[in-house]
């Protein structure tokens, strides 16, 4: 999204709730930097692995990850990501993790990156972060002020919709139905993506527009996938902010909804993560450099 379009919705609404969307795809092909794994962390208990998704789409999005975790004896959950702003999502998110024991490993994509940023803040049983083509903003930054850096075609993808809730109003966001294969879920046959648009989740407006205020990202060892074909998101910002976290780092030749289309892929970095036992905290300089452009 644009800048000017988010000065629009500020225009038409004093309460705007927004947003930046969210999947990935395809075959693997780089890592860097991934520690040695064992099949349970450094405590021998296996951790909870927490999914939460990213805009337009639901917790469904998840389910071909699902299903290779749990058949690695894993407990997961994907909870509903509400989509009506970073601030209360992410404190409802934290709210999840703390009816949680033990362990957990939190994984996010697109939007929902952002949202794992917040809500693992100062939380030590979180143990590892995955962001799957994904939101990694730093203290002071927004989706859109990421976006503004790092243009990609979703700018001009989505659409405005008015909406009231009790006395709350707002403008929500939605993909354009002829915008959701070619830049949301060009990896998928366009008979899928056309289900992925009639039955998306608009994002609220604040999703994409409200600055994060903590980066977890800066205490808490983290995994990336870059998707070098997605067009949500582009994959310059993607690979600028996983510089930035010291994040151990995996391309695929992949398109925006990599973890319905390839799983399997998703799947092994999120195992990467909940195996990792030698992983650091990331030591970051105290000022990020400029993006690579």
């Amino acid at each position: 999204m644009t800048a000017s379009a988010v000065h629009g919705i500020r225009r038409r609404t004093g309460r705007s709730h927004g947003t930046v969307a969210g999947c990935a795809v395809a075959a693997l092909c780089a890592v860097t930097g991934v520690p040695a794994a064992a099949d349970s962390g450094a405590s021998g208990a296996k951790p909870t692995i927490v999914l939460v998704h990213g805009a337009f789409a639901d917790a469904s999005s998840w389910n071909g990850v699902i299903q290779r975790l749990e058949r690695r004896g894993y407990t997961v959950m994907a909870p509903a990501n509400p989509l009506r702003g970073l601030y209360s999502d992410s404190a409802y998110l934290a709210s999840v993790l703390k009816s949680i024991k033990g362990p957990v490993v939190l994984a996010g994509h697109s939007y929902g990156g952002a949202v794992i940023s917040t809500a693992a803040a100062g939380n030590p049983q979180v143990k590892s972060l995955v962001y799957i083509s994904a939101l990694m903003p730093d203290v002071g930054e927004s989706g859109m002020s990421l976006s503004a850096r790092f243009p990609s075609a979703l700018g001009t993808a989505t659409t405005s919709v008015p909406y009231r809730a009790g006395d709350v109003s707002g403008t929500d966001l939605y993909l354009k139905r002829d915008k959701v294969h070619p830049v949301f879920a060009a990896c998928l046959p366009a008979s899928e993506a056309n289900l992925l648009a009639v039955t998306q989740r608009p994002a609220a407006g604040t999703a994409f527009s409200e600055k994060a205020q903590v980066a977890a990202w800066k205490d808490i060892p983290s995994w990336a996938l870059v998707g070098r074909q997605d067009m949500a998101i582009s994959p310059d910002q993607e690979r600028f902010e996983a510089k930035r976290a010291r994040s151990h780092t995996v391309e695929i030749d992949t398109c925006h909804v990599s973890l319905i289309a390839r799983p399997d892929a998703v799947a092994d970095l999120i195992l990467q993560a909940a195996t990792a036992t030698g992983a650091t905290r990331p030591t970051l300089a105290r000022r990020a450099g400029p993006a690579r452009r």
